[in-house]
């Protein structure tokens, strides 16, 4: 009885010190990659300062005239494209244009080049912009600013 006790024994403190490395190497990942997002978050509030109340509007205004313009350009590529999968297009990244047929790159591009317009013409640059789209990801308060914002700004006529 001893010898099947024994190897019992030994197989239930294995299993149970298996676990345990994993739960702890599982607790160490989390707290890397949770020092690693907040480092970045850290990174990106520190770069950018914090929209005023000018930039809030005029990027509001700026997205509600780049939305319908997008909305466009995602249907015109996917008709081009027909059944596949749209793939990510990032405008400051030229890369995510080539995997796209010639013509559904025009039409990429094109809009590309008009949300610059739209977003310079609304008294922002592309810089300014981009912080303001990257700070909205961790900032609570920015989000429900822009939110209201837009929600007012769709209320005015025009937009003014």
């Amino acid at each position: 009885m001893n010898r099947l006790y024994q190897p019992l024994c030994r197989s239930s403190v294995t299993r149970m010190l298996s676990k345990i490395m994993f739960c702890r190497s599982l607790t160490i990942a989390s707290f890397v990659s949770s020092v690693l997002v907040l480092s970045s978050t850290a990174n990106v509030n520190a770069q950018s300062p914090q929209p005023n109340n000018t930039d809030i509007v005029n990027y509001s205004r700026a997205l509600l005239r780049i939305e319908p313009e997008r909305q466009q350009a995602f249907d015109k590529i996917k008709k081009i494209i027909g059944d596949r999968e749209i793939p990510r297009i990032v405008c400051s990244e030229p890369n995510t244009f080539k995997s796209l047929p010639s013509e559904a790159r025009d039409v990429a591009v094109n809009y590309c080049n008009r949300s610059q317009q739209i977003v310079q013409s609304n008294g922002l640059s592309i810089d300014q912009f981009n912080n303001i789209t990257l700070q909205l990801q961790n900032n609570e308060d920015l989000k429900r600013q822009i939110y209201n914002t837009l929600i007012r700004l769709q209320k005015v006529p025009n937009n003014q």
